[in-house]
């Protein structure tokens, strides 16, 4: 999946997901294997059911997968899920650094006296 396909609210999904401690810790916890719920649960001071929820947030956002083995769901980190925000965050990186050179580039032709000292009336 490339960036651009990423809707908007596929990319808030994602940041949103992300933005937590414990959905980054659970991350990091899937990536040398495939962990079950139950396992993952057992690591932190809150609910199985929390845990699930965060898997759960985890799963919308594409970063992960839940399989069935068994009794047991296995959570699979999804390595072009990493990527995609990488890439989506180059691409905010992108946009900022063109705005900002273009603001640059505006000041650089108004002269030194006009940006110190605005007209009468006008906010900085």
């Amino acid at each position: 999946m490339v960036v651009d396909e990423l809707t908007d609210e596929a990319v808030d999904d994602m940041f949103h997901a992300l933005a937590d401690a414990t959905r980054r810790d659970i991350l990091r916890r899937c990536v040398p294997g495939e962990p079950s719920v139950s396992r993952l649960a057992e690591a932190y001071p809150i609910s199985f059911a929390a845990v699930q929820k965060h898997v759960a947030v985890l799963e919308r956002a594409g970063l992960v997968t839940k399989q069935r083995h068994g009794r047991q769901q296995l959570v699979r980190t999804d390595p072009d899920a990493v990527r995609r925000a990488h890439q989506a965050l180059d691409r905010l990186e992108t946009e900022w650094r063109g705005r900002v050179e273009r603001m640059s580039d505006l000041l650089a032709h108004v002269p030194i006296r006009e940006r110190s000292n605005p007209k009468k009336g006008e906010d900085r």
